[in-house]
């Protein structure tokens, strides 16, 4: 079994777990506690699936469920982004960029195990 450390798909969703942390922070008082919330908890919850998947046997379906996670995480980003709960639009390219980046790194996983 690999260390889930040294995964390109752990480090690249711990990162963004991070990044979201920090944005959040920026987000008004309102979607903070609200979309923000979502987003960080999500994010979270991503990283946690993959180290699970990574000790799993059987891992085709804890990362079908990162797959449908990471759906979640980009439909709440757009929403985020619509509601203008971002400061900036390069903040919400550089997370749609990175929830883009782990789907593919998902999807080729899930392709190794199928």
């Amino acid at each position: 079994m690999v260390l889930h450390e040294n995964l390109p798909i752990y480090k690249k969703a711990l990162d963004m777990a991070v990044y979201f942390e920090k944005i959040v922070r920026n987000f008004s008082r309102y979607h903070k506690y609200s979309v923000g919330t979502e987003l960080r908890n999500l994010s979270k919850e991503i990283v946690i699936l993959i180290v699970r998947a990574n000790s799993q046997k059987e891992k085709l379906p804890e990362l079908l469920k990162i797959r449908d996670r990471l759906e979640e995480l980009k439909i709440r980003v757009k929403i985020a982004k619509e509601i203008k709960a971002f400061r900036s639009f390069r903040s919400f390219e550089y997370s749609i960029r990175g929830i883009v980046e782990i789907a593919k790194q998902n999807e080729g996983w899930i392709k190794s195990q199928s």
